[in-house]
């Protein structure tokens, strides 16, 4: 088994020493209260990371996103983690496919689903939350873009929390752990 990588920043302004962490690995592995999925519109959990957390969730979660139904590009949707025993939640973020927007509008839908996302941790009173590099798979999205886009959001939004969190990135391959922690350690 490959040894996961990591680095981690605190937001020492913040009087509750949030941080955030990027890591490469399965994002299915974490100990948190919630994974965000990068999902679709009809929230089908195909492949990449929809995939694992089907896989390692059960076939449970895709039932409940039957349920729930078309999700708008932008938007959440929220189930159990199914038979991720160390998971509180899943979020269905759905992100845009880059190239049916402008690269202005795909910006402002990805920066949407990470609002509502930390939003949501936020309002269900929870601390710990583990994101995917949403919409960079078959969604076509720039990784390089999508960092600057999904970092800068999550910075902005631990600078303005009034209490501890743990937010964290996590990244399968070496490649996505490579391009997001430049822009990391260009923007923290």
């Amino acid at each position: 088994m490959k040894e996961e990588k990591s680095n981690q920043f605190i937001f020492s302004e913040n009087p509750n020493k949030s941080k955030l962490t990027l890591i490469q690995g399965d994002i299915t592995n974490q100990i948190v209260d919630v994974l965000v999925n990068a999902a679709n519109e009809q929230l089908i959990l195909g492949t990449g990371v929809a995939g694992a957390i089907r896989r390692k969730g059960g076939l449970g979660i895709q039932e409940e996103c039957n349920r729930i139904g078309y999700t708008p590009v932008g938007r959440i949707a929220i189930t159990s983690a199914g038979n991720i025993k160390q998971v509180k939640y899943i979020f269905h973020a759905v992100g845009p496919q880059f190239h049916m927007y402008s690269p202005k509008k795909a910006d402002e839908l990805l920066r949407s689903t990470i609002t509502q996302s930390s939003n949501k941790l936020v309002e269900l009173n929870l601390t710990s939350i583990a994101f995917p590099a949403i919409s960079t798979g078959i969604f076509g999205f720039p990784k390089e873009r999508a960092a600057k886009v999904i970092l800068s959001e999550l910075i902005k939004f631990l600078k303005n929390s009034t209490k501890f969190l743990d937010v964290r990135v996590c990244l399968f391959s070496d490649d996505d752990y490579t391009i997001f922690n430049s822009i990391f350690q260009k923007i923290c």
